[in-house]
């Protein structure tokens, strides 16, 4: 569909509530009117105190336009950059109404973090209920996502009014995988193909963990939490998983970690000699990810294990003691159905983790699903999925304690982790809502530096992949020099 914008260049705002509005469908910017075809026109002027946006969408022999008025603020410039933005996609999302099967849950609302909206108005003085109000009357969002969202917001605000400026978390990435999953697009490899990667690869990965570890303690950070991802750690032999956390161990002071996890993700790599090396290395949580309980969708997303895997890696983490266990299951895979989602659901219930988390698939350009035509479950479909599960495990016990969305997904939906009372993950609240400082070792990482008292947030990004990061010795050095750098000419 092409898109002419007039009177503004704010691309990257309406390519956003384009692909909420339409998420199987091409926006193309062009810099002249069309003058046929499907096309849409968004335009804002300044009139009288207020941005005035006009969203006209003409679509086969339809056309729909609507109309948003912000008052222009007294503030600064990202401020009414803001109030443009939100006219834009508040018109956008009004045109959009005619031409969709229902209306969306969230909303004219775009961004990865609902919770951080939220949040906000609770800052304001708001209570949750009223945040919730707020935002169902500004951004259109549904009752159900805006109290999502908001309850999220104040597990955030709670964690956050205990986190110091010098706190800090550990991530250890293992771009190593049995196989992988057609849906998946993170940096990863088989461990099969790239075995000889690896041994240089955990040699490269100790010299990081010694450099971070030494700037860590220069700069007075505090661990508050680690995690191991990737990935899959454990495609790693159990000597191999055994070396990484002692790595760890020998730089960081594991004792002070209110929280360590592995990620054990593929039930297939787990084996109880595995299990005890993380419960002796000082874990206290475990990932064992099903994504589904349905065999033959598992078989077709080539993650060659079995719902009952699932089981026994389970029982094996309960025997071994000691390890809180987090599952994750996806909405909306190729083949799946409401029925077969909810045995899913019902099953992990059964089996009790810690914690479940909700994901709602999302088609990324580097993995298989996007390069292949899979039928996919249809958005209505794919809400129905993840709406049982928020009502199932809200019935069971389960609570919400954070959430965010990403681009591509089914349904523009969202991605919600569940948890038993006292259970929730500290760490995933520390990298959604950008608690404190992260620090990132191994191929992909990404180390984004923090103090939240005065707003300063920086990104440092490792190579991308194994064989690049293998020889980044210099850039490892530049991150531990920046490290200290930040810390050092920061406030408190």
């Amino acid at each position: 569909m092409k898109l002419y914008l007039k009177g503004h260049d704010f691309e990257f705002a309406a390519q956003q509530i384009y692909m909420c509005m339409f998420p199987n469908s091409h926006a193309e910017f062009v810099a002249e009117k069309p003058d046929g075809g499907d096309y849409i026109i968004s335009s804002l002027k300044e009139e009288t105190g207020s941005f005035v946006s006009e969203t006209e969408i003409y679509l086969g022999d339809k056309k729909s336009c609507a109309e948003a008025i912000f008052p222009i603020p007294g503030g600064d410039d990202e401020e009414k950059k803001r109030a443009s933005k939100r006219a834009i996609k508040t018109s956008f999302y009004r045109a959009s109404l005619e031409f969709l099967p229902k209306t969306p849950a969230w909303g004219a609302l775009t961004g990865i973090r609902p919770s951080k909206v939220a949040a906000k108005y609770i800052k304001d003085g708001f209570s949750e209920k009223e945040a919730a109000a707020a935002m169902c009357e500004d951004y259109f969002v549904s009752p159900e996502r805006a109290a999502l969202a908001a309850r999220c917001a104040v597990r955030a605000e709670n964690m956050a009014e205990s986190t110091d400026v010098r706190d800090m978390s550990l991530y250890v990435g293992i771009p190593f995988c049995a196989s992988r999953c057609r849906y998946c697009s993170f940096v990863s490899h088989s461990i099969e193909k790239a075995r000889n990667l690896v041994g240089p690869y955990l040699r490269m990965l100790e010299r990081e963990l010694e450099g971070l570890g030494r700037a860590a303690g220069e700069a007075g950070l505090s661990l508050r939490s680690i995690y191991i991802g990737g990935g899959t750690p454990t495609a790693l032999s159990a000597e191999e998983l055994a070396f990484v956390m002692d790595c760890i161990a020998r730089n960081f002071n594991v004792s002070d970690a209110e929280e360590y996890t592995v990620e054990g993700g593929r039930p297939d790599t787990l084996s109880v000699e595995k299990i005890r090396v993380i419960r002796s290395g000082g874990a206290t949580r475990i990932s064992v990810n099903p994504q589904t309980m349905n065999d033959k969708i598992l078989a077709e997303m080539d993650r060659r294990h079995t719902a009952e895997d699932v089981v026994r890696a389970i029982a094996d983490v309960r025997r071994t003691g000691g390890l809180l266990i987090n599952t994750d299951l996806i909405a909306g895979l190729p083949g799946d159905n409401f029925e077969s989602f909810k045995n899913s659901v019902d099953r992990m219930i059964g089996l009790s983790p810690e914690n479940i988390t909700v994901h709602t698939l999302a088609i990324k350009k580097g993995s298989e699903l996007h390069r292949e035509n899979y039928i996919l479950p249809d958005g209505e479909q794919t809400e129905r999925m993840v709406e049982y599960a928020m009502g199932a495990l809200g019935d069971s016990g389960y609570f919400p304690y954070y959430l965010y969305r990403q681009k591509y997904m089914s349904g523009n939906l969202e991605n919600v982790g569940y948890s038993k009372p006292g259970c929730e993950s500290a760490y995933n609240n520390y990298i959604m809502d950008e608690l404190h400082t992260i620090l990132s070792a191994g191929a992909g990482g990404v180390t984004k530096l923090i103090n939240r008292r005065i707003g300063a947030i920086e990104r440092i990004f490792n190579p991308k992949y194994p064989y690049e990061y293998n020889n980044a010795e210099q850039k490892i050095e530049e991150t531990c020099a920046r490290i200290g750098e930040f810390f050092g000419k920061q406030e408190g």
